[in-house]
C-alpha cells in the first residue's frame, strides 16, 4: 500500500497457483488494466489458475469492474487491499465465483478483514470450490453427453418485431438442437435500439457472459444477425465463442451435406457469407497499412485471403454449373416422359421426407431436426387412374433464411420449376403455422413460382383439436393428414392425382431473384 499511496496509482499482481508472480500491473488511481492472459486451464468447471491482488486507494471495496473481470476471465479469485480512516491496519476483501444458485448470485466474498488476521488456505479453498462446480455441473454434463457444445441463447426483441417471443425462442432452440448444441439458458433482451459494437450494450453483454460462465456454457448464440464489428467486440469481451442465427444455420447445412452437390452448395454459401465480413475488417486495416493513392507494403494477409476466397467462389460456381447441367439432363428426360411432377415444399421439419416415404414406400432418412434434407429426393408413385407420378422432396424453408444459402441452393430449387403441382406441407401443430405458411409462400414468390398450382396440406393433425381442424380446413381449402396415423392419406392421394392430371405443365423460367446480370 505504501508504494501505491506514494505514486497515487493502483498496483496489482497476478499470481499463479505455485505462488509465482506472473504479472505486475501499475494502473491509474481508479483502475488497473489486466493484460491478455493464458486460457490453458479454463474449462467447464475449472478456473484460470490465476488470482489478482491489487490495491484500492479511496477506501472502496471490490468494484463492479473487479467482479466482472473475476467472472469473465474466470480468475481463481480477486482481492483488494485498502485502508480506511480510523482503522489501524490494512484491510483485505476477497471475491470468488460460486456455482449457480436460487438467488442468482454469481460471486461471494470473504471480508473485508484485517490482512494480518486473514486465515485462508488458498490451495484447499480453490480445490474445494472447483469441486463444487464439478458437482453442480456434473449431472447436466452426463445428461447432455451427446451435445457437442453447451450454449446460452440471446434473444433480442426490438419494438418493430411482431413475431411472438416464445416462438422465436422455440425455433432457436430447435436450430441449436439440430446443430448438436445443448441449451443451458435463454436470455431475452429488449433494447430500444441496437448497440453498434455490443448489440445490447456492453453492460448487458457482461451480465450475459457472467451467467454463461457460471453455467459452464462456452458459446453465445444470438438470434439477431451480428456485424463483424459486433462479433469481434462481443467475443473479445466475453472470451466465449459467439455465433448468430445465420452462422448456426450454415453450420447445420454443413453438417447435413452428404452429396457432392450439397457440399459444394454449402461451401459456396459459407464463403459468400465470410467475404463481406473479411472486407469490412480489411477496410479498417487499410487505414493503417495503405499509402498515398493506395500505395503501401503490398497485399496484406486479409487482401490475399479475400482474393483467394473470390477465386474459390468462382471455382465452386463453375463446378455447381457443371453439376447443374447433369441435373438438367435428368430433368429433360423426366419432362420427355410426360409424367406429372409433384414437388413437396414446406417449412423445415414439417414432415416432408416422412410423407415422401409414406407415399412411395421409400426409406429416405427422417430426423426430427431442422434441414434433415438438403438434396432433392425423387421417387415414383403409382395410382389407379394414372400409371405414375414423380414426387420430389426439397430442402426445407425457414423464416429469414440467409440469402447466401438461398442463392447457393437456387440450382437445387430449380427442381420446382418443372413441377406440375407444389404440395405445400404445413406442420399444423406449430403455434406459428400461419407465419410459416407466409414464409414458404414468400420464398416461392422469390423463386418466380407464384403462378404454380399449389395444394395446401396440413400435417400432424393427430396433435390438434378436431373441431379446430375443421375450421382451418374450410378457411384454407386444405387437405388434412397425419403421417403417423396415416389419417387422410387416401384423400390426399386422390386430390393430388386429380390436380396433377388437370394442371398443365408451366413453361420453365429462370427465378428472377437469382438471374445473373452482365457486368
Amino acid at each position: 500500500m505504501e508504494i501505491s499511496r506514494e505514486i497515487s496509482r493502483q498496483i496489482g499482481i497476478i499470481v499463479n497457483r505455485r505462488g509465482v508472480v506472473e504479472y505486475v500491473i501499475v494502473g491509474d488511481r481508479e483502475r488497473i488494466h489486466i493484460p491478455v492472459l493464458s486460457s490453458e486451464r479454463v474449462g467447464r468447471a475449472r478456473f484460470r489458475g490465476l488470482r489478482l491482488v491489487h490495491t484500492h486507494l479511496d477506501s472502496e471495496l471490490l468494484s463492479k469492474e473487479d467482479l466482472t473481470d473475476l467472472a469473465l476471465l474466470q480468475l481463481d479469485l480477486v482481492a483488494c487491499i485498502l485502508e480506511r480512516s480510523g482503522e489501524p491496519v490494512e484491510l483485505i476483501q476477497i471475491g470468488y465465483l460460486i456455482p449457480s444458485n436460487r438467488k442468482g448470485q454469481v460471486w461471494d466474498f470473504i471480508g473485508p478483514e484485517p490482512v494480518n488476521e486473514l486465515d485462508l488456505n488458498f490451495t484447499e479453498f480453490i480445490t474445494d470450490l472447483e469441486a463444487e462446480f464439478v458437482k453442480e455441473r456434473g449431472t447436466s454434463y452426463v445428461t447432455r453427453a451427446a451435445a457437442l457444445e453447451e450454449c446460452v441463447l440471446v434473444i433480442v426483441v426490438l419494438p418493430r418485431r411482431t413475431k411472438n417471443v416464445e416462438e422465436r425462442i422455440a425455433e432457436l432452440k430447435d436450430l441449436s438442437y439440430s446443430a448438436g448444441l445443448s441449451v443451458l439458458d435463454v436470455v431475452v433482451q429488449r433494447p430500444k435500439e441496437l448497440h453498434p459494437r455490443f448489440l445490447v450494450g456492453k453492460g448487458k453483454i457482461e451480465e450475459i457472459a457472467m451467467r454463461s460462465r457460471q453455467l459452464g456454457a462456452g458459446m453465445l448464440v444470438f438470434d439477431e444477425e451480428l456485424t463483424p464489428s459486433q462479433l469481434n467486440s462481443i467475443s473479445s469481451l466475453t472470451e466465449l465463442k459467439v455465433i448468430d442465427r445465420n452462422q448456426l444455420i450454415l453450420d447445420i447445412f454443413a453438417a447435413r451435406a452428404k452429396t457432392g452437390e450439397a457440399k459444394i452448395q454449402v461451401e459456396l454459401a459459407q464463403l459468400r457469407y465470410i467475404l463481406p465480413r473479411l472486407a469490412e475488417k480489411e477496410a479498417a486495416l487499410s487505414r493503417l497499412t495503405g499509402g498515398i493513392g493506395g500505395r503501401g507494403p503490398g497485399e496484406t494477409k486479409l487482401e490475399v485471403n479475400r482474393r483467394r476466397i473470390k477465386e474459390k467462389i468462382a471455382f465452386l460456381e463453375k463446378k455447381l454449373k457443371d453439376v447443374g447441367k447433369i441435373r438438367e439432363r435428368k430433368r429433360e428426360r423426366r419432362r420427355g416422359t410426360g409424367i406429372p411432377i409433384v414437388s413437396i415444399v414446406g417449412y423445415t421439419n414439417s414432415g416432408k421426407s416422412t410423407l415422401l416415404n409414406l407415399l412411395t414406400k421409400s426409406t429416405v432418412e427422417v430426423q426430427e431436426r431442422f434441414f434433415s434434407t438438403l438434396t432433392p429426393t425423387t421417387r415414383l408413385i403409382k395410382y389407379p387412374v394414372r400409371k405414375q407420378i414423380v414426387l420430389t422432396d426439397t430442402v426445407g424453408f425457414i423464416e429469414d433464411l440467409p440469402e447466401v444459402l438461398l442463392r447457393a441452393f437456387a440450382a437445387t430449387l430449380e427442381e420446382l420449376e418443372d413441377a406440375t403441382l407444389l404440395l405445400h406441407l404445413v406442420d399444423i401443430s406449430s403455434p406459428d403455422f400461419e407465419e410459416r405458411i407466409a414464409t414458404v409462400n414468400s420464398v416461392i414468390d422469390a423463386l418466380g413460382l407464384s403462378e404454380k398450382k399449389k395444394l395446401l396440406v396440413f400435417n400432424k393433425i393427430d396433435r390438434v383439436d378436431r373441431k379446430f381442424m375443421k375450421i382451418l380446413e374450410s378457411r384454407y381449402s386444405a387437405v388434412s393428414i397425419s403421417c403417423v396415423t396415416e389419417e387422410g392419406i387416401g384423400k390426399l392421394v386422390e386430390t393430388m392425382e386429380i390436380m396433377a392430371r388437370a394442371t398443365s405443365r408451366g413453361q420453365r423460367r429462370t427465378p428472377p431473384a437469382f438471374q445473373e446480370t452482365g457486368g
